[in-house]
């Protein structure tokens, strides 16, 4: 297995396990949000392009879209945020994962 790496792009992270290409919401963009209300996530199943939108949140202090950072299928998603949007102000960024991305091109990644 490959070492874990991570990347940020754009307020994204994206944390490479080995498998597959976990995305979450950094700190900066928690911070610069504030309280998140309201997260729409993709399906599982669903392609992304790089560049594509991602995922739209509803904060405090604004209504933010993010752009997918790769190219791939959405393998899972945090149900958390179904049951309670607020995992994505945790104080560990790591927490605030939001989709697991399988099918990527590894050069993407690398690129970021």
């Amino acid at each position: 297995m490959e070492k874990a790496c991570l990347k940020k792009k754009d307020n994204l992270w994206v944390l490479f396990n080995g498998t597959e290409y976990v995305v979450g919401l950094t700190k900066e963009a928690q911070d610069d949000l504030g309280k998140i209300t309201f997260a729409s996530v993709p399906k599982v199943g669903q392609t992304f392009t790089q560049g594509e939108t991602l995922i739209e949140l509803e904060a405090e202090k604004a209504v933010n879209e993010y752009i997918s950072p790769l190219t791939g299928v959405v393998s899972s998603v945090n149900e958390k945020i179904d049951e309670d949007v607020d995992v994505l102000n945790d104080d560990d960024e790591l927490n605030a994962w939001i989709i697991s991305l399988k099918d990527v091109d590894a050069t993407q990644f690398d690129a970021l």
